[in-house]
């Protein structure tokens, strides 16, 4: 995790102290402050409104096809964010779908409203998973105690409910702010400019690294303000029940006269977030024949799957020990080592990769291009994708349960695989879920660490949308889109039997 701090600090370090000044106090860097943060914000607030009621729809009321929500809900995970902003795009202008199809011609989305909307349809997933694991691990007895001593509905979701999904909202706000810092490839279409487009402009065009590197630095400055935040507002709080006896079980909520409005919700959801890019990749199908691309299609696949599956076994397996450390061993160490974590996904991604071809080109050359590196890119990148949901489920594993497996003889290590990791399975198919389709669909780490000629799903979309043949690039993203929702889905199918 530091070593793309390291990588960040000798580059800027090459400027001289007569340009540090023109470097930080650029009106300039002013101007991408402003847009960062309001996009930021805008992002983390319009998650929160879809993803919230979502989670507790399909947790904690009779809405039918729940398994199916569920699925929809986790879906925009599989689709990039690139792929969703040309979708976008592609509804607009003179020359757009709505113009072909229907003669309509509407202006196409840009700037600050069209940024937003494109990470928000993709983003969304995260805080739902999030508050979904943990609403399906709160005791149903703390309510019911709630109700018991006189409140209505209302408090009892804000004096009991809300309180425990702290931690699953935290996590996932503190991703999705990360993510909208560091993305590319949806704000450079909307052309909206913040500090991840300009680092990649400086970057990708050779005009001043060592401005890169500051602006790399600053960014990184402004994504540890919300992780510091996120460790602050959980500082001491408790979330595991301390009473005894046998958790309750989740009562639905019969949702009557709003099950309509609350499946219109979800419609509309889910029309603009899994139904306009599965639209337009149709009508870019349907432009050209898909077959011819069918054996280069499935080797790309293979290449992007070799990588990201080890990734996210590997994230999930480092993920486990650094969140047990952190909530069962509190301490300036455990929570500096967890805020460790989130250094690799602050970072842009291009300068991750950038960082990791110094190391390998300095100290490590036989891992420079190798799929070794390209890996523990990714491992660096999402590590902090897979801690938010294990986290989350153990501030709910009661200690207790340990304590007794101990009593009776057990070794530590076998106490816990015996008592908490049942209690983390959720949090840990989360986890592996987000890292392997994020890993599928990244592309500026695989685009400068992969071996030559391993040329991944994402980087074979990327290049022809670069080059405006969307029609060539549409069997790339359909097969990104479709082979994550089939491994999402069956993590979803397993977890249900489970339950």
């Amino acid at each position: 995790m530091l070593l793309p701090l390291a990588y960040l600090v000798i580059r800027a370090a090459e400027a001289d102290p007569e340009q540090l000044a023109s470097l930080i106090f650029r009106t300039r860097n002013l101007v991408l402050l402003r847009n960062t943060v309001l996009l930021t914000i805008g992002v983390v607030a319009a998650t929160t409104v879809v993803a919230v009621p979502l989670a507790w729809l399909v947790v904690r009321t009779d809405i039918p096809a729940r398994r199916a929500i569920t699925l929809l809900s986790v879906l925009p995970l599989s689709v990039p964010g690139y792929v969703m902003a040309f979708a976008l795009l592609g509804l607009g202008g003179n020359y757009g779908f709505m113009a072909r199809v229907f003669n309509i011609s509407i202006p196409r989305p840009s700037g600050y409203w069209g940024a937003l909307v494109a990470l928000s349809l993709y983003c969304f997933p995260y805080v739902f998973l999030n508050v979904r694991a943990s609403l399906s691990g709160l005791d149903a007895s703390l309510e019911e105690s709630a109700r018991s001593m006189g409140h209505g509905p209302a408090r009892v979701v804000l004096r009991v409910i809300l309180p425990h999904l702290r931690p699953a909202l935290f996590a996932g706000w503190l991703i999705v702010a990360i993510y909208v810092l560091g993305d590319f490839g949806a704000i450079a279409l909307m052309r909206y400019e913040v500090f991840s487009y300009a680092i990649y402009s400086q970057y990708a065009g050779a005009f001043d690294r060592v401005y890169a590197a500051w602006l790399s630095l600053m960014l990184l400055a402004l994504a540890l303000i919300p992780v510091v935040m996120e460790g602050r507002l959980l500082a001491r709080a408790r979330f595991a029940r301390t009473g005894t006896g046998v958790a309750r079980r989740i009562r639905r909520t019969a949702l009557g006269v709003w099950r309509l409005p609350a499946l219109l919700f979800a419609a509309l959801a889910f029309a603009a977030s899994i139904g306009l890019p599965f639209g337009m990749l149709g009508y870019w199908l349907s432009l050209s024949s898909p077959w011819a691309e069918l054996p280069r299609v499935g080797r790309a696949f293979l290449f992007s799957a070799g990588a990201a599956a080890p990734a996210a076994l590997a994230a999930v397996f480092i993920a486990v020990p650094l969140a047990y450390l952190r909530v069962r061993y509190p301490s300036a160490l455990s929570r500096a080592t967890e805020r460790i974590v989130y250094v690799g996904y602050a970072l842009p991604p291009l300068a991750l990769a950038l960082a990791m071809v110094f190391f390998s080109l300095r100290a490590a050359r036989p891992l420079y291009q190798s799929l070794p590196l390209l890996v523990a890119a990714y491992v660096i990148s999402f590590l902090a994708l897979a801690t938010g949901p294990i986290r989350a489920a153990l501030l709910q594993a009661p200690r207790r349960l340990e304590e007794a497996a101990r009593s009776l003889g057990l070794s530590p290590l076998a106490a816990f695989t015996r008592t908490v990791v049942p209690l983390l399975r959720r949090g840990m198919l989360a986890s592996m879920v987000l890292v392997f389709v994020i890993a599928m669909k990244e592309l500026p780490i695989t685009f400068l660490l992969a071996p030559t000629g391993y040329t991944t799903l994402s980087v074979a979309v990327f290049s022809r949308t670069s080059e405006a043949l969307l029609a060539e690039a549409a069997p790339y993203a359909a097969a990104i889109v479709l082979f994550s929702s089939l491994f999402v889905g069956l993590l979803l199918r397993y977890e249900g039997r489970g339950e």
